[in-house]
């Protein structure tokens, strides 16, 4: 029995540091050797788990010569554009200037009733008001609107409009968290004050507060039962 356990550890470290080199990645933008890497590190790894009459090694080694393919492919992909056009193939343009490039559509095998749901998605119904509609090679699909249809900008329309930066939580399900106030150059007083301000007696009475570089507060306040 603990044997099994510590095979089971080894192995899922191995394969949480397999996939952390292998980059930060959701599920559908792997790219097809990391889909393939993955799907076979996931194979390999449950071998030794079920078998313990087969050595640890046995399993292990598989997978770090799978990830080291990956890693090398990865690095010859930087290095060389048509190796990373061989590999991953380039985005194909499916609506141009408003009107459907059939013969991409037939190339990629993507059908008309999936064109109209990606735009859908993206709250896009009528083709016409699309220039530019690019299938990237994770099979994501990107759009670009004639400019026409675009939403107007601050700038486009001269105005000047603070840059609210990122909001830094400073309260997290009834916590302090100090580091991020002494960041944003606050401290313990100013946020009893802005707790004051919003009936809030104390930090755990609030849910969720962040503050933007601007001075803007997002306050969300615990609901209690």
């Amino acid at each position: 029995m603990a044997i099994i356990f510590i095979r089971t550890i080894i192995v899922f470290i191995l394969i949480l540091a397999s996939l952390k080199l292998m980059g930060k990645r959701q599920l559908g933008e792997l790219e097809l050797s990391e889909l393939v890497v993955a799907v076979l590190i996931s194979d390999m790894a449950a071998l030794p788990l079920q078998d313990i009459g087969i050595p640890l090694l046995y399993g292990l080694i598989p997978i770090i010569t799978l990830l080291c393919c990956e890693l090398l492919i990865s690095f010859a992909s930087l290095k060389s554009i048509k190796f990373r056009a061989m590999m991953w193939g380039k985005p194909s343009i499916l609506i141009f200037n408003g009107k459907i490039v059939q013969s991409e559509l037939k190339k990629n095998r993507f059908s008309l009733d999936e064109l109209a749901e990606s735009l859908r998605k993206k709250d896009i119904t009528e083709i016409n008001t699309v220039k530019y509609a690019i299938l990237e090679t994770d099979g994501t699909l990107n759009t670009i609107l004639y400019q026409s249809e675009q939403a107007v900008t601050p700038s486009q329309m001269n105005m000047d409009v603070a840059e609210k930066g990122l909001p830094v939580a400073v309260i997290s399900d009834g916590k302090v968290l100090s580091d991020n106030l002494r960041k944003i150059g606050r401290d313990e007083n100013w946020l009893k004050k802005q707790l004051s301000q919003r009936g809030a007696a104390k930090p755990q009475d609030v849910f969720y507060m962040t503050v933007d570089e601007a001075g803007g507060v997002y306050f969300a306040p615990m609901e209690h039962k």
